[in-house]
């Protein structure tokens, strides 16, 4: 079945060889169909404008990502994705933290050292702790997946229980490592 077939597309493909094989053969001899694939005209095409206002409604009515709702939940895309935020997160306040720094004796501001530590020592104590766990907990946690992820360059912990393993490991040292950062 598979060499008819294979014939038949080789016989469909190319018409000289298809007009010396079936040109001096019976008219009952030739069972074989063969079939012409046309392109469909640009012509009859529609346009942008020619779609129905239903169609557009029911592409406004579709699922943006319907992963997120059929899969169940995993460590490992939580893990990917809140390494992803985090990262962008860092990223972020590192280049709004410079541009402020930086914009702040134009705006009429002074930020040195004396101001700095002036402002964090009359701070609460629970304003400084929730301050430095917020910034501690995304610091860590992206930097031990970061190693993880170099890890895994490195070809060590790809199997999937060694992901979980890795995964759970992280989570674990980004509690202990940022609940460290925010007592000191």
């Amino acid at each position: 079945m598979a060499a008819r077939s294979v014939v038949l597309q080789t016989l469909t493909q190319n018409p000289v060889l298809r007009s010396s094989l079936f040109r001096h053969a019976p008219v009952g001899a030739m069972s074989v169909s063969l079939r012409r694939f046309n392109a469909t005209p640009s012509h009859k095409e529609q346009c942008a404008a020619a779609e129905s206002d239903i169609l557009r409604q029911q592409r406004k009515l579709r699922p943006v990502s319907p992963h997120l709702q059929i899969y169940q939940p995993q460590l490992t895309w939580y893990m990917s994705g809140a390494h992803r935020i985090t990262g962008a997160a860092l990223g972020g306040a590192f280049y709004l933290g410079a541009l402020g720094y930086l914009a702040a004796p134009a705006l009429g501001y002074t930020i040195d050292t004396a101001a700095i530590v002036s402002v964090v020592a009359s701070a609460p104590v629970a304003a400084k702790v929730l301050a430095k766990t917020t910034l501690a907990f995304p610091f860590v946690l992206h930097s031990l997946n970061g190693v993880r992820h170099l890890l895994w360059d490195y070809t060590k912990f790809i199997d999937i229980k060694d992901v979980y393993k890795t995964g759970y490991a992280v989570l674990g040292g980004t509690v202990v490592g940022s609940l460290y950062l925010a007592s000191l």
